[in-house]
């Protein structure tokens, strides 16, 4: 079971290794995004964003279990728009430039795009400037790069063409609202910048940081739960025995 943690304040959440953002961080990292998703969809009332990001799934390093690396960090956002679209407003400086040390990159690509808007070379200098990973809603390349250079990547799916002539940055550190693929019973995900960023092998969360506390208390309570459960299941007791003794279900 997890220690309790302290109470947020403002102030706190932006300063040393020893705030309560650090030890959100550090209890993040131990919990798995299943477990995470449950306890979003559990908040009352609803959180006004995080949630999971279906369909996105990890590329790199790779998806073989060794490999397996619980990726957390905070929201680092980046809106990709059509080439074509001259009214969205562009950055003064390279979106990866501007990436904090220890964020996790979260990429939004238009709707339908096709191809990359990552790949192995901005991949290497995400990692260079210390990006923890980085989620893609679209596509990356390059997954040859990407994995030798060992940063994690979440997307969903790769392609062989590159950002230009058919994408380009937009809005940085802005909010973004990431839908699942169609079709789809799963309402789209809104991420603010410095909200919580959870990815492994089943996928990518997103904690609101203001209910980052509340999630992990509802997270902790349902994993010890789970926990009876297993070993009541281990023990060769029913599936329906055991959920209704400690699920009430």
């Amino acid at each position: 079971m997890l220690p309790l943690l302290p109470a947020l304040s403002h102030r706190a959440m932006s300063s040393s290794s020893s705030s309560p953002t650090a030890h959100i961080l550090a209890h993040l990292a131990r919990t798995p995004t299943c477990v995470l998703s449950d306890a979003l969809l559990t908040l009352d009332p609803p959180a006004e964003s995080g949630g999971p990001l279906p369909d996105i799934l990890p590329l790199s390093p790779t998806r073989d279990p060794k490999d397996d690396e619980r990726v957390v960090g905070e929201a680092y956002t980046v809106q990709m728009v059509d080439a074509k679209d001259k009214d969205a407003p562009k950055p003064s400086e390279h979106f990866v430039d501007t990436a904090p040390e220890g964020s996790v990159m979260v990429i939004s690509a238009p709707e339908g795009a096709k191809n990359a808007v990552l790949g192995g070379l901005l991949g290497i200098a995400a990692k260079a400037r210390g990006v923890r990973g980085v989620v893609v809603s679209g596509r990356v390349r390059d997954l040859g790069e990407l994995r030798e250079a060992k940063l994690p990547v979440f997307a969903h799916g790769q392609s062989t063409l590159g950002q230009s002539p058919f994408t380009r940055p937009s809005l940085l550190s802005h909010p973004l609202t990431i839908h699942p693929l169609p079709p789809s019973n799963v309402p789209p995900t809104c991420v603010e910048p410095g909200d919580y960023v959870v990815a492994d092998l089943d996928g990518v969360v997103v904690v609101p940081r203001a209910r980052a506390e509340e999630v992990l208390k509802i997270a902790r309570k349902a994993e010890e739960v789970d926990g009876r459960v297993e070993e009541d299941l281990r023990a060769g007791k029913g599936v329906k025995e055991t959920f209704g003794k400690w699920r009430g279900k």
